[in-house]
């Protein structure tokens, strides 16, 4: 897992950079930072309104005494988003929205769900319950 995420550390930097500068001797530099900036914008609109309508969908799943399961990997995946979505880079922007918007996060959150299972299963992980 590590070898993987040293390796994502490395190349995708590399890879934005090239983007970046093919992209601004194609479009122009100013138009590569409006961009940059219109997808931060867009990005923590959309961030801020995921993230505050998944908050009610917890709280009013934790009103009929249900345990926001769903909420709570959408809540992650949301983060994530707004995360990837602040360093600049049109990769990382593309990563971000896939995680932000509802539709193309339900395949993100049944893989998370497998690999916690898996991790489960082997006992990489323990959950504790009171």
């Amino acid at each position: 897992m590590f070898r993987w995420l040293m390796l994502l550390v490395l190349i995708v930097p590399a890879l934005e950079v090239g983007i970046l500068v093919w992209s601004g001797n194609a479009i122009g530099p100013w138009w590569v930072v409006l961009l940059i900036v219109l997808t931060g914008v867009i990005g923590a609109w959309l961030a801020k309104r995921q993230g505050l309508e998944t908050l009610n969908r917890a709280k009013q799943a934790m009103s009929y005494g249900q345990a926001p399961q769903e909420e709570i990997l959408d809540g992650i995946c949301i983060l994530l988003g707004a995360a990837v979505l602040l360093t600049p880079g049109f990769i990382t922007d593309a990563t971000g929205f896939v995680l932000l918007l509802p539709i193309t996060r339900r395949p993100i959150k049944r893989w998370m769900v497998r690999v916690l299972r898996n991790m489960l299963e082997r006992g990489t992980i323990t959950i504790f319950r009171r």
